[in-house]
C-alpha cells in the first residue's frame, strides 16, 4: 500500500462513529502513515476499529469546554506532541416539522453540530498557532448550504459550522493552519445501514480518502 505524503504525523477524530469516523481513522492511519486517536460520546461503538488500526477511542463530550480541553491533553500526552491534524466529525439531527420541535432539544442539537465544533477548533488552534502548523477540517453537509423541510435544527448547526470554518480559514490560515470544511452530500453508509452496494448511500472511505488528499 502507497502511503501519501502528508506533512503530518498524527491525527484526532472527534465525533468518530462506526461510519465515517471509523472509515478517516482507517484511511489515515492504513494510506497516509499517521497516527490516530478517536473521540466520542459512545467509544465503545470504536472498539473493533481501535483494534484494526491499534489506536484509542476516549470518552468527550464535545459541548463540554472541559471535557474538550482534557481531551487534548491526553492527546498531547498519546502522541508525545499536540494533534498535528483535528477532525470534528459530530452532529446531531432533530427529526420532524418544525411546529412540533422542542426547544431545548434544538439547542441540544446545534450545540453538538456547531458548540461542539468551536470548542474543539480552539482548543486546536491554542496547541498549533505556536507549531505555525497544522490542519483542522470539519464534516459539513448540503444542509449548510441550502436548508430542507423538516431539517431546521440540522440546518442551524450546518450553517454555523461552515461560518466558523470559512471564518477560521482566514484568520489561521495566514499563520500556517489549514483549515478544511468538507461538504458531504448525502447519506452516509454506516455498518448498520451497509446493504451490497446501495446506489443511494455514500462509501465513508472513499469520502475519507478526500480528507486525506486535503492533507497531502
Amino acid at each position: 500500500m502507497t502511503v501519501a505524503r502528508t506533512p503530518y504525523r498524527s491525527a484526532l477524530i472527534v465525533g468518530a462513529g462506526p461510519g465515517l469516523g471509523g472509515s478517516l481513522a482507517r484511511v489515515f492511519s492504513r494510506d497516509g502513515g499517521l497516527q490516530v486517536l478517536m473521540a466520542a460520546r459512545q467509544p465503545e461503538r470504536l472498539q473493533a476499529v481501535c483494534t484494526e488500526v491499534g489506536s484509542r477511542a476516549l470518552r468527550c463530550d464535545a459541548t463540554d469546554p472541559d471535557d474538550v480541553a482534557a481531551l487534548f491533553d491526553e492527546a498531547t500526552r498519546h502522541f508525545g506532541a499536540a494533534p498535528d491534524v483535528v477532525v470534528y466529525n459530530a452532529s446531531r439531527r432533530v427529526p420532524g416539522r418544525f411546529v412540533d420541535i422542542d426547544a431545548q432539544a434544538m439547542l441540544d442539537s446545534v450545540a453538538v453540530t456547531a458548540l461542539g465544533a468551536f470548542h474543539v477548533a480552539q482548543q486546536a488552534a491554542r496547541r498549533m498557532l505556536p507549531q505555525g502548523k497544522g490542519a483542522i477540517l470539519f464534516t459539513g453537509a448540503t444542509a449548510g448550504v441550502k436548508g430542507f423541510a423538516q431539517s431546521a435544527s440540522f440546518a442551524m448547526g450546518k450553517f454555523a459550522l461552515r461560518g466558523l470554518a470559512q471564518s477560521l480559514a482566514r484568520e489561521l490560515g495566514p499563520q500556517g493552519i489549514h483549515v478544511g470544511h468538507v461538504i458531504v452530500d448525502g447519506l452516509i453508509r454506516t455498518e448498520v445501514s451497509a446493504q451490497p452496494g446501495p446506489d443511494d448511500q455514500l462509501d465513508p472511505d472513499a469520502i475519507a480518502q478526500t480528507y486525506l488528499h486535503l492533507l497531502s
